[in-house]
């Protein structure tokens, strides 16, 4: 929207040149989101409050959470608003994959808002049925899959080059469709699995966001994805106004997030977090760095799969508590040390992801 006018205003004045630079841009985005999500949160908060849309609390769960019982929850809309303006003021508005990754992020949004409004303000303390989540996050996902496989109009988009190989790709095909579809609605539900303590979701997609960020750069600037190795994706570079305004409006919902946590962002934000995290390591075609970025999701996905199928086999649980997080909480590890343990490991993870750009 602003890039517009910035664009006409650069034939009188030279100075709104500046505002072409994507990096520019990228800044520009965390900022605005950072600034709308403190401007808004605290207003956001009071409402929630008011209206008693608090966090309900497992009964099987540590201790240590009964004391979060009433905890505002859906905190995630702040983040959604964040990033949703943030980028509609700074992104190149005819870019297609902008469209897509916010049109992705808020359509798991809408999905993750009714489960929590049926559970905190309807107060149905089954939600949405799995089935029918499931069934939303599939007609979301199938639709961008598809999408982005007819739009496509390069090979690169719908090839896949193993990391660590500069040679070996792999031409998908229909099974791009298959792919993209696993890696939204996976990465969804696995951030999702991930929110259970204050700020240990959170963080870690702002972090992975932003590595990623570094990857649309490199992807869509073609001298440097030749120099790398990597898929060279036309206009994939704008991704850095949306992944700057997720590391901005991430940024400030911890603010309010952080422990102990004044609002939780709920399935709205979780779902809507993990999806954007998966369409975005589709388009720049990264799906098995996004893995080992957010190493920290996949464990707890893991953890949750290998518990229920243990339990269900031998009747016996391998974790005192899935997801993971719970695990430690219950071996007598204090909230705020699993949480930073996490962060950690994250950052760890991370930087293997951005290292994969250069070990080819």
């Amino acid at each position: 929207m602003l890039l517009t006018l910035t664009r006409w205003l650069e034939s009188y004045f030279d100075i709104f040149r500046v505002f072409n630079y994507l990096t520019f841009r990228g800044i520009l985005g965390v900022l605005t989101a950072l600034l709308i999500s403190f401007l808004v949160g605290p207003a956001m908060i009071r409402r929630l409050s008011r209206y008693k849309i608090g966090q309900s609390i497992r009964e099987d769960g540590p201790q240590s959470h009964f004391s979060k019982a009433g905890t505002p929850t859906m905190g995630g809309a702040l983040i959604l608003v964040s990033i949703a303006a943030s980028t509609l003021l700074w992104g190149d508005l005819t870019n297609r994959y902008i469209w897509t990754v916010l049109s992705v992020t808020l359509a798991f949004g809408i999905v993750g808002f009714v489960d929590d409004y049926r559970k905190l303000v309807l107060r149905n303390s089954k939600g949405l049925l799995a089935r029918e989540k499931y069934f939303w996050q599939s007609v979301f996902g199938l639709a961008a899959a598809l999408f982005l496989y007819f739009s496509a109009s390069t090979p690169a988009e719908t090839q896949y080059i193993v990391p660590f190989f500069k040679s070996v790709v792999i031409d998908l095909g229909p099974g791009y469709v298959l792919l993209t579809y696993l890696v939204i609605v996976g990465t969804s539900n696995a951030v999702n699995l991930t929110d259970g303590l204050d700020g240990l979701a959170i963080m870690p997609t702002v972090m992975v966001g932003g590595a990623l960020g570094i990857f649309a750069y490199a992807s869509g600037h073609a001298s440097f994805a030749e120099y790398l190795g990597i898929p060279f994706v036309p206009k994939a570079g704008d991704l850095v106004v949306f992944c700057g305004s997720l590391v901005g409006a991430g940024l400030g919902f911890l603010w309010f997030n952080a422990y102990p946590a004044q609002v939780f962002m709920g399935d709205v934000g979780a779902l809507a977090l993990g999806a954007a995290l998966g369409a975005l390591a589709v388009l720049v075609r990264q799906e098995v760095v996004l893995m080992i970025m957010g190493g920290v999701f996949v464990m707890e996905t893991v953890s949750v799969v290998l518990q229920v199928a243990s339990f269900k086999m031998t009747g016996k649980r391998i974790f005192r508590m899935a997801p993971l997080h719970h695990h430690f909480e219950l071996k007598g590890w204090p909230e705020p040390r699993v949480i930073v343990r996490f962060w950690i490991v994250t950052v760890i993870l991370v930087l293997a992801g951005l290292a994969t750009l250069k070990l080819r």
